[in-house]
């Protein structure tokens, strides 16, 4: 595991800077594609979508410095997200977004991630993340595991906070780290701190056939998500963005 922790590893996880204001997290999966969530791409006090102009990606951001720094050409939200909409199941299932790059990269150090089926209920899963308390390194969190699997959403025992918004869900059961889901939002189920993701399937095939259109399908939000007791078909209980 130590050699997972290296931070070199992961240098297509990266720091989504956001209008200079906010930042996510993201993963690279194509030379000139980044994977991350949503609702990234809304500012969490207007409501408004930011400009893809306004987004860059600081791929293996590592103490003030990046392994490649992008600027976003396109960026698109799963068709059926909705940034108003209650926090709830149906919201976190769709919760990812394609981020496009003005420019591939292609740097030997810094391969894009392979993507792979949702995994079974009790598989060990880590997330690598630029939350508040490591916001200068990419990290993986000790292993969790997957606590449950429904509605196209995962409920992970893993621990997120801020910063962690977007990031990739890894599985190691192959030999080599493979993205399975995307943190959506932290919430608590029976007490404890639980994790939300993405299943990626349905939903990034969607994503990537807009990505491939002429001209990709956008959605305006209206309102930030905002922390809520609301009770949801997954068990958890949504308690921050």
């Amino acid at each position: 595991m130590e050699s997972r922790q290296d931070g070199r590893v992961w240098e297509a996880v990266g720091r989504l800077e956001l209008s200079g204001r906010a930042f996510c997290t993201g993963a690279l999966i194509e030379p000139r594609l980044v994977l991350t969530a949503a609702h990234c791409l809304f500012d969490p006090e207007t409501g408004e979508r930011v400009r893809a102009e306004d987004i860059q990606f600081l791929a293996g951001w590592r103490n003030g410095r990046a392994a490649a720094y992008r600027h976003v050409r396109k960026a698109e939200p799963h068709p059926e997200y909705d940034f108003a909409a209650a926090s709830d199941a149906s919201r976190v299932r769709v919760d990812i977004a394609l981020l496009e790059l003005q420019h591939p990269i292609q740097d030997g150090a810094i391969i894009p991630f392979e993507t792979d089926a949702r995994p079974e209920t009790g598989a060990s899963v880590g997330v690598v993340s630029y939350a508040h308390d490591r916001s200068e390194a990419p990290t993986l969190q000790e292993l969790c595991s997957v606590l449950s699997r429904q509605q196209g959403v995962l409920v992970l025992s893993c621990s997120v906070d801020f910063g962690s918004s977007g990031s990739p869900v890894f599985s190691f059961e192959s030999g080599s780290p493979r993205i399975v889901s995307v943190v959506s939002a932290k919430a608590e189920a029976n007490g404890e701190p639980v994790s939300l993701g993405t299943s990626l399937a349905g939903p990034l095939a969607e994503l990537r056939k807009i990505m491939d259109a002429p001209q990709g399908l956008r959605l305006n939000g209206t309102s930030s998500l905002r922390a809520g007791s609301r009770n949801t078909t997954t068990g958890a209980k949504f308690v921050k963005p």
